[in-house]
């Protein structure tokens, strides 16, 4: 869960296991633009969206999850990650994958949240329940997990390190590519990357490195996920890594309901709206969209796999006739 979320005391409007928006921005009213931004064009070649939070309501009306994958879909943005940060989200995303064709999972425990974990005395605990997750059907990715020396003090930094280590060890014992939060801690996450052994098919989520960190990562084969910020007129050093960054090793993001692109920042975000951020990217890489787009879902097929296969659905309970598919609760919840 990131830390700019809270718990939603409101019952999210799928009604799964009140969790259809179970946690809340911690910004939602703090002068903002609460207002969804328009449908953008259609993407005549179709995209993923790397690393999204369907879990988290944001907007004066928020969407369900369902509304923001239909939104999605009528946009050319075919499926999602969706992406947990702690044990609840995590098995929010696991539970919702398996009967969501257009959505995949992403488990682990927020590096954020590590330290008050670790001081509880059950990250180990957490750590347990991830290990299970990663193991479900439709779950592809372990993470978001890293390490974050913006929002945690030198206090914390032991157990993001320890909850990092583990989340790599999950990742590679299972075969699924890890996604990772990096903030303010590039030389520290590529360090423990190379000392622990980074998976097959490691993502920097949300990259905020410079030119010659993507060439870093373009040497060990590690993919860059671009978010909206890359279209901020102030995000001059992520265009410089952006267009350093191979083709081959690129994906793209919304990490909604945060990171909205241009010209629309700061109102809420959605997978609906990735149309804008590749439009942007293509512009700056003076590239045909088509022809990004293609490139990019061909990457994103590489480290994830396809979305054809057939959500499990055995597993829960069907809703009856009478009642809206929004409104059934989720069973089997690891």
């Amino acid at each position: 869960m990131p830390n700019d979320a809270v718990p939603n005391d409101v019952p999210g409007p799928d009604g799964i296991d009140g969790y259809g928006s179970a946690i809340r921005r911690r910004d939602n009213t703090a002068g903002r633009d609460l207002s969804y931004p328009p449908l953008p064009e259609p993407l005549t070649v179709p995209v993923y969206d790397n690393h999204t939070h369907l879990e988290i309501a944001d907007g004066e009306h928020p969407l369900s999850y369902r509304e923001q994958l239909d939104r999605a879909s009528s946009v050319g943005v075919r499926g999602v990650i969706q992406v947990g940060g702690d044990v609840e989200t995590s098995r929010w995303s696991a539970a919702a994958a398996r009967i969501e064709p257009r959505m995949l999972a992403a488990v682990a425990i927020h590096p954020n949240e590590a330290p008050d974990l670790e001081e509880a005395g059950t990250l180990d605990d957490a750590l347990a329940v991830i290990n299970e997750l990663a193991a479900q059907p439709r779950v592809v990715a372990v993470g978001e997990t890293g390490l974050d020396f913006f929002r945690t003090g030198h206090d914390g930094r032991a157990a993001q390190f320890r909850s990092f280590e583990a989340h790599i060890r999950i990742a590679k014992e299972h075969n699924l590519a890890l996604q990772i939060h990096d903030r303010d801690a590039h030389e520290a996450v590529i360090e423990t990357l190379l000392r622990v052994g980074a998976p097959e098919r490691t993502v920097f989520h949300c990259f905020s490195g410079d030119a010659d960190m993507a060439r870093l990562c373009a040497e060990h084969g590690w993919y860059m996920s671009f978010a909206g910020n890359v279209t901020f007129k102030n995000a001059g050093n992520l265009r410089e890594a952006l267009f350093a960054a191979p083709r081959n090793l690129l994906l793209v993001e919304t990490d909604a309901p945060f990171l909205t692109p241009l010209p629309y920042r700061g109102r809420p975000n959605a997978p609906y709206l990735l149309p804008n951020t590749l439009r942007g990217m293509a512009a700056h890489l003076e590239t045909d969209v088509s022809l990004l787009s293609a490139q990019i879902t061909a990457n994103t097929e590489l480290v994830y796999g396809r979305w054809d296969a057939e959500p499990v659905t055995a597993a829960f309970a069907a809703p009856n006739d009478e009642q809206n598919p929004d409104q059934a609760p989720l069973g089997g919840l690891a």
